[in-house]
């Protein structure tokens, strides 16, 4: 169970960030500071206990399900009123799967041509913690930071890396991992979900036939006609046979 503490509802002071991980019991204690505030109660979007005369009262949840969770602890005086304490509370989830693939490209791939990788993050929340980065074998190529953006709850998300293969790139290993930083207050040990290896098999570029050429070649070819006796060619043929019919429309005229 994950205690996040206890707070005196009429203590000053900012309360840090909380954070709790989706799915997760939790439980904090809200408690007097002096005496002449006999009422002690929360004020939370889930699992409201009831205000009582004690000394503390303790705010419980079994499991987390809530991704925007406000919570309030507070004591009433007839004398000075109502004091309140609010907790800062971010729900959080660390991604689910990674994965890193070919963006529009399947098979082996050749050196000098340009290729992209995607690494996809799925599931994960809040996105705004979170931070993608691509490795070369060991190597780090970018990393993106989501800072840009405050959703909540789970999503997935997708960024490209542009690759140019050398021949020497054969073998090397491509992948990405997704962490998310929650800083000083959340978990101690940071949450990291890395991909697969995508492993590179590169190939040397074929040889492109110029067109140009090509066709320059085949223009001067000549194709022996098969009912010939090897003598004529095609062209020849052909040529012979349209003098002939020429001819024999011109005596039809006659």
């Amino acid at each position: 169970m994950k205690d996040v503490g206890s707070w005196r509802a009429s203590h000053a002071g900012a309360v840090p960030p909380l954070w709790l991980r989706f799915g997760d019991p939790v439980k904090a204690n809200c408690s007097k500071q002096k005496a002449g505030f006999p009422v002690l109660g929360w004020e939370v979007s889930v699992g409201t206990p009831e205000s009582t005369l004690g000394e503390f009262l303790v705010w419980r949840v079994d499991r987390l399900t809530e991704w925007s969770i406000k919570a309030m602890c507070y004591a009433v005086s007839d004398v000075e009123g109502k004091c309140d304490k609010a907790l800062s509370l971010t729900v959080y989830q660390p991604p689910t799967a990674v994965s890193i693939t070919y963006v529009n490209h399947t098979g082996p791939l050749f050196e000098s041509s340009h290729y992209s990788l995607q690494c996809t993050v799925q599931d994960v929340a809040p996105l705004e913690k979170v931070i993608l980065t691509f490795y070369k074998g060991l190597t780090m190529l970018s990393q993106i930071k989501f800072n840009h953006t405050r959703q909540k709850t789970p999503v997935n998300e997708s960024i490209t890396q542009s690759i140019v293969p050398r021949k020497e790139d054969n073998g090397t290993q491509y992948w990405c991992e997704a962490k998310l930083e929650l800083g000083p207050e959340g978990p101690q040990q940071p949450l990291v979900v890395a991909s697969q290896k995508l492993t590179l098999l590169v190939l040397s570029h074929p040889q492109l036939v110029n067109s140009t050429k090509l066709h320059q070649t085949c223009g001067k070819c000549r194709v022996k006609n098969p009912q010939s006796d090897g003598s004529g060619t095609t062209n020849s043929y052909q040529t012979r046979f349209l003098l002939a019919a020429l001819l024999a429309q011109m005596i039809i005229q006659q």
